[in-house]
């Protein structure tokens, strides 16, 4: 595999680029090579600058969930420009995503739309404090809610990935209003609680973790945390940014039947494009500017075109779309586990509908601290073994792998045939 013209632009890059990126995992850091940069995408696959093809399973780290440039968004994407690229006002666009966002996830009253997951957390946060009047979250080991400072503290994914787990820059005041729990374990949560008696204005939680890998709510523990946040006058945010759209249409909090007081949301939202949103409860939404006094705005917040492919893309899921997927997903997880196994190789293989991950550890994996007993030496092993087989894996051993309408069962099988390839390269 020629990665000759990726190799010149990286090292442009690093002239002008910390790191010769814009999101750190991208650099492929610690997977010990260096990131391809991509010409084009369509369905399924990348092309990078070099010609090299790959079966795409990033999918842009998740929106993607119909595949990349379907047609109907591109055309419906093309007539949108035609009428304006943003235009720093309101739009009917806006009110008709908003609408569709409620039907489907009932718990968001009040919907606001801003440019990213990291604004969307940031500000639900802000809405909580101000409602309760108290300053502490909960938040746990491991789960990720973008890089505002509240919650750079044992933040999950990309700082995981590169052995940050908390950043320099994040002041101690920001980190000593941010307590840590175990995720999976409610009595940890409870002692939390206990120590902190009405501190506590939330507690934030990826429903679905998997910013640590997938690692999907042990029986009970959301509906646990939803009694924990009653019993102590806490607000429950379900952070939905990976999750919401992806575990059904409905959400995390549709299949497992808890109701939080507020959501963050983005990725498929936004159908690739930049997008965040937050909502909740009437009364708690009431409070965010001009309604009322919590302060949060953004020029780009509800862009014509980002709106324009959120409701595209919310039109287009359906049980046939969420029941392909789960077939995929659960042929792709048995094939990895069936391929280590065969190999010899420590597997552990944690997956819910579209999403998986593969982790290479003998424990069970439930939360943090058994996510990093995953050996990422071997899956930077196994992750340029199938990149030069023509799959394109996640660049960490922390993040999910995600399937779209796009791939195919052909794909799939293509892809468990590489990795029982590599698989046995392993032992060697």
């Amino acid at each position: 595999m020629k990665t000759t013209k990726s190799a010149r632009l990286f090292k442009r890059a690093l002239g002008i680029l910390p790191g010769g990126v814009d999101s750190p995992v991208r650099a492929f850091k610690s997977v010990g090579a260096s990131p391809l940069f991509i010409s084009r995408a369509y369905g399924a696959r990348l092309e990078d600058v070099d010609g090299n093809v790959f079966i795409d399973y990033v999918m842009s780290w998740g929106p993607l969930i119909h595949g990349h440039a379907p047609k109907g968004l591109v055309k419906a994407l093309q007539r949108a420009t035609t009428l304006g690229t943003s235009y720093g006002a309101p739009s009917p666009l806006e009110v008709e995503l908003a609408t569709r966002v409620r039907k489907l996830m009932p718990s968001l009253e009040r919907v606001r739309f801003v440019s990213s997951g990291t604004e969307a957390a940031m500000s639900a946060v802000r809405v909580a404090r101000a409602a309760t009047g108290r300053d502490k979250i909960i938040k746990f080991e491991g789960c990720y809610h973008g890089h505002a400072d509240a919650f750079l503290v044992q933040a999950g994914s990309g700082a995981l990935t590169l052995g940050t787990p908390t950043s320099p820059g994040v002041t101690k005041a920001a980190a000593a209003d941010t307590l840590l729990a175990t995720y999976n374990n409610l009595a940890s949560v409870e002692r939390v609680f206990k120590a902190n008696k009405r501190q506590v204005a939330a507690l934030c939680v990826e429903p679905i973790a998997g910013n640590m890998g997938v690692v999907p709510p042990a029986a009970g523990f959301l509906q646990g945390l939803r009694a924990l946040c009653d019993t102590h006058g806490a607000l429950l945010l379900f952070d939905e940014v990976i999750s919401g759209f992806r575990a059904s249409a409905g959400g995390a909090q549709q299949v497992y039947g808890v109701r939080p007081d507020l959501t963050c949301l983005g990725k498929i939202i936004g159908g690739g494009l930049p997008v965040g949103a937050y909502g909740g409860r009437a009364d708690l939404m009431e409070l965010v500017s001009p309604a009322g006094p919590v302060y949060q705005a953004g020029t780009l917040s509800g862009n014509p075109l980002a709106m324009t492919a959120g409701i595209w893309c919310l039109d287009q899921l359906s049980p046939k779309l969420y029941k392909h997927l789960a077939v995929l997903g659960s042929r792709l997880a048995a094939g990895f586990a069936d391929a280590a196994r065969e190999a010899g190789v420590d597997l552990q293989v944690n997956a819910f509908g579209s999403v998986v991950t593969p982790f290479f550890t003998s424990r069970q994996v439930k939360d943090y601290a058994s996510a990093t007993t995953a050996n990422t030496d071997l899956y930077a092993r196994f992750f340029r073994g199938m990149l030069a087989r023509g799959i394109y894996p996640p660049p960490s051993q922390f993040e999910a792998w995600f399937v779209s309408a796009a791939h195919t069962r052909r794909d799939v099988d293509k892809t468990i045939a590489a990795a029982r390839e590599v698989m046995r390269e392993l032992t060697q």
